[in-house]
């Protein structure tokens, strides 16, 4: 099965530092002991990500300067796709306390530099998700047809983050506002799970990936969404290097997801929302062969065919 990471970062040497001491995420990275994978370099990532059947891994950028001090890193993510335009897809951070200069910064990021979207985290910006700062970046996505990426999950020890900032209530009004806007809720909005599902569910705009959270205290109703009402907007992304994107696999290999269910996370939802071919068809698993295969042998036994 062809499969495309929606939160994906490389662990390369600059990228493991840059995480390890920026100052939004160094006191987490010392309580986890951070990085627990070596640093590769860029082309042994993509030859590992190819060995795993991912075709496309989006990288986000991030701009917290403002707020943090810390330099965007738009710039490595321009970088990285350059150098693989065929693996990786480059969604630009976006500063909402910047203003035009952000706003122009994201146009000529997508217009001439080759980004295929916008990436905001409001726990970082210490604003919530429908604060008016956010408005023009949102309708500039609009403008330019882009999805935008919005980071949820309360990450622990950062520094004057609150966790209300990212609820998905106030996704909910960002995405009536801006029903054209293409949404994807990174992290799952969690620990708000109902909530989520639930701003999911009723907007058609608003898409979740489950990152670091699917094994999470409650997260059984995450997997049971998936396989009912939200089937057609959960994402798989790996959080790599915060998790490494060979662990989130298996991880997803073992959750009961539904056959095509699994086939629509870990591809065609995310092909579709980035316009990329979508496969027409699922193969049956073992188990769906192994039913099957029954059921003929009981209808042959009932009209006393022997093989």
């Amino acid at each position: 099965m062809a499969i495309i990471d929606f939160r994906f970062r490389p662990n390369t040497k600059e990228t493991l530092d840059g995480i390890g001491s920026s100052p939004m995420f160094s006191g987490l990275c010392k309580l986890i002991d951070f990085p627990t994978m070596p640093a590769q370099t860029l082309a042994d990532c993509v030859v590992d990500l190819k060995k795993h059947n991912v075709i496309k891994a989006v990288i986000t950028g991030r701009d917290c300067e403002t707020t943090y001090g810390a330099k965007s890193n738009n710039q490595s993510v321009l970088d990285f796709v350059a150098a693989f335009p065929d693996m990786f897809i480059g969604f630009s951070g976006v500063d909402p306390h910047k203003g035009m200069k952000g706003l122009r910064e994201l146009e000529d990021s997508v217009k001439n530099k080759g980004m295929r979207g916008a990436a905001i985290d409001p726990y970082l910006a210490q604003i919530y998700v429908n604060d008016a700062k956010y408005y023009p970046i949102y309708a500039k996505c609009c403008e330019l047809d882009i999805p935008i990426i919005i980071t949820t999950g309360p990450a622990t020890l950062v520094p004057k983050a609150i966790m209300d900032h990212v609820a998905p209530r106030y996704i909910d009004v960002a995405a009536r506002d801006f029903p054209e806007l293409k949404i994807v809720v990174s992290h799952g909005g969690y620990p708000w799970i109902s909530e989520m599902i639930n701003v999911a569910q009723r907007n058609a705009n608003v898409y979740v990936d489950l990152s670091e959270y699917e094994r999470s205290p409650l997260s059984e109703a995450y997997l049971q969404a998936a396989n009912t009402m939200i089937s057609d907007k959960v994402l798989y992304a790996s959080a790599h290097p915060f998790v490494d994107f060979k662990t989130a696999l298996k991880t997803y290999e073992d959750l009961p997801f539904n056959t095509d269910v699994r086939e629509k996370i870990m591809y065609s939802n995310a092909a579709k929302l980035l316009g990329l071919p979508v496969q027409t068809a699922v193969g049956p698993s073992q188990d769906d062969e192994r039913h099957l295969v029954e059921q003929v042998l009981r209808k042959l036994a009932e009209e006393g065919i022997k093989l």
